[in-house]
């Protein structure tokens, strides 16, 4: 048997880019031999194994034959047989379909087996699919969308855009799951340019089945994408801010229903929400004067009384995309400054123990705070 680093690995070697996982492929072994090297099997749809030591995943070379609609369409053959070159020849794109043996230290080493021109590829910048199995799967059009984001730099080729909008107009996109589409989204968000992967979605027409209707029609607007590409730039690549900036026009009802959808996680869906409903009052504000009975209740709805720093972090990406909410800020740390204990002793002692007097009191003292804050 032997032993290949194979896929993201090489890629990012080539690139200069530090490696953080390794994909391992053995050649010419067996599921009976690598459980009797002490190899421990994982794989539920093919043969993967952890290394007895390191923990590492460890796959048999396998081939692939579409069996069905979805990226779990397809029936899996591991023999000893299989050489390499077919291992990688089902892999998605050319630059991830290259391999380096791995001697018995665990050190890589010998020539780049590179049998698809993945280098050639990777010195052109292209993305370029292996085979034309590539559109069987519909999950590779997510994946080559969050590459763009990741390497902006890089080009789809014409033949892959096709294989691309093949996917699209075969239906494969439905069979894909909430989880999958919501995993490979949110990659593509904190990479360095997020809206280099929703052109591509728009570009192959996969945007109309994954993301939100408004959201696409918004899309299609070239200021729009040159605003958002602006305010992903000025934010940090935190998932919850980038989130936030590409749904901030869609209302909070259109957040929560795709959110539902793509199975978002709530953090994420909950400050996304905020911070449209900000952005709501924000615009709101450049018509007429702040309302100190508006702005409170931005902050009920945003908690920064039990969430101080999701209120802080809300409005700190407000500023970071130049929305003017200082006066907001001010607001918010008048009203956080308040004495509980003194709210409460101003309550008429009988009504200590009624929590909607109490609730009613701390409501107006708040409201009373925000007043004097946007007046000053």
């Amino acid at each position: 048997m032997k032993i290949y680093a194979v896929g993201g690995a090489i890629r990012d070697t080539l690139m200069g880019l530090p490696v953080h996982d390794i994909d391992y492929v053995v050649v010419g072994s067996s599921v009976h031999e690598m459980i009797a090297k002490g190899f421990r099997p994982v794989g539920k749809d093919f043969p993967v194994f952890l290394h007895p030591e390191t923990q590492a995943e460890y796959a048999l070379a396998r081939t692939e034959r579409k069996t069905g609609q979805g990226y779990k369409g397809f029936h899996f053959y591991a023999d000893p047989s299989v050489t390499l070159d077919q291992d990688l020849e089902r892999r998605d794109l050319t630059m991830n379909a290259m391999a380096q043996e791995v001697g018995p230290d665990g050190k890589q080493f010998g020539p780049i087996i590179d049998p698809y021109n993945g280098q050639e590829d990777l010195a052109a910048k292209v993305f370029r699919h292996v085979s034309d199995t590539f559109s069987e799967d519909p999950l590779r059009l997510l994946r080559i969308a969050r590459f763009a984001a990741r390497f902006p730099e890089f080009r789809i080729a014409n033949d892959t855009m096709s294989a691309l909008k093949a996917i699209v107009q075969a239906g494969e996109l439905n069979a894909l799951s909430a989880e999958r589409i919501w995993q490979e989204l949110a990659r593509g968000l904190v990479a360095s340019k997020p809206m280099h992967m929703f052109q591509v979605l728009l570009d192959t027409g996969a945007a109309k089945s994954l993301l939100p209707s408004t959201l696409t029609a918004k899309l299609a607007e070239e200021a729009f994408r040159e605003l958002l590409i602006q305010y992903c730039e000025a934010s940090s690549n935190n998932l919850e801010e980038r989130c936030a900036i590409i749904l901030m026009d869609l209302s909070a009802s259109e957040i929560r229903s795709w959110a539902e959808c793509v199975r978002m996680p709530i953090e994420v869906r909950d400050f996304s929400e905020i911070f449209s409903e900000l952005k709501v009052l924000v615009d709101r504000h450049s018509e007429a004067a702040y309302q100190a009975v508006d702005v409170l209740a931005w902050f009920n709805r945003a908690d920064v009384w039990r969430k101080p720093d999701r209120g802080q972090a809300l409005l700190n990406l407000a500023g970071k995309i130049g929305f003017n909410v200082s006066v907001l800020v001010a607001a918010m740390r008048n009203a956080q400054a308040l004495n509980t204990a003194e709210i409460i002793a101003g309550v008429e002692a009988q009504d200590r123990s009624n929590g909607e007097r109490i609730g009613s009191a701390f409501e107006a003292a708040r409201l009373a705070a925000i007043a004097a804050a946007l007046q000053s």
